[in-house]
């Protein structure tokens, strides 16, 4: 089973907390160790926000800021890949291509942002896509994919599962509100929809949900199903 995780800056490095890394670390491995290829894109979080506001503050332009969060994303990226020590690629790739090239070597395949103008959802999508993953998992800060901004709404209903499509219209009025809040952002959607990839979105604060979504299907989260999709082989028992 191929699966791409996409691990949210503030789920990994809230603070720079070496048990919580190391438990990621300890997660990823465990898939690998059942049998999956495995490729991880990590964020930024809130010291990319950090970085990135006080640029702004001193007149730094868009692409700028956008360098500061990929080279924040990649430092985060560089955190795991220590922890994983000898099962991950030696460095954070800087292309999906390079990535994919590190699975090809048996390799956790582990990387940050890419290009300004796109976030590190969108880099799990496009990366997902560019191997034919079986599943690509959000792991973020939040539960799943609400019909409103949980934090901002307390009657913001999650949905159990999404078509890709669905996804996106749910999406989309989220990324022209700046108050609001979406799980994964509306072009990582496009590109989920696009590709008919297998998705779940999940709150990834203990990585050990990570591992049960990815071997057994089990989780809180949301499902993201493309039309006549069919469940992962691990789920059904099929190896």
């Amino acid at each position: 089973m191929r699966v791409v995780v996409s691990v949210g800056g503030s789920v990994l490095a809230p603070d720079l907390d070496p048990e919580r890394v190391a438990a990621y670390a300890e997660a990823i491995e465990r898939l690998a160790a059942d049998g999956c290829e495995v490729g991880v894109v990590v964020g930024g979080g809130g010291v990319a926000r950090e970085y990135i506001e006080t640029a702004r503050e001193i007149g730094a332009n868009e692409v700028e800021l956008d360098r500061l969060g990929i080279g924040t994303t990649r430092l985060n990226a560089r955190l795991l890949i220590a922890a994983l020590g000898d099962h991950a690629s030696l460095a954070p790739a800087v292309d999906t291509e390079e990535a994919a090239a590190a699975l090809r070597r048996d390799e956790v395949a582990v990387m940050g942002g890419v290009t300004p103008g796109q976030t590190t959802d969108a880099v799990a999508a496009a990366f997902a896509e560019s191997v034919d993953a079986d599943l690509l998992v959000y792991a973020t800060s939040a539960d799943g994919v609400y019909d409103a901004d949980p934090n901002a709404d307390p009657d913001a209903t999650q949905f159990a599962s999404l078509s890709p499509a669905e996804l996106v219209e749910v999406v989309l009025p989220m990324s022209r509100d700046a108050g609001a809040s979406a799980p994964v952002d509306l072009l990582a959607a496009k590109l989920i929809d696009r590709a008919g990839i297998r998705s779940i979105v999940l709150d990834g604060t203990d990585p050990t949900a990570v591992v049960d979504a990815v071997l057994r299907g089990d989780h809180t989260g949301t499902d993201v199903v493309p039309v006549d999709g069919e469940e992962p082989s691990y789920w059904t028992g099929e190896r």
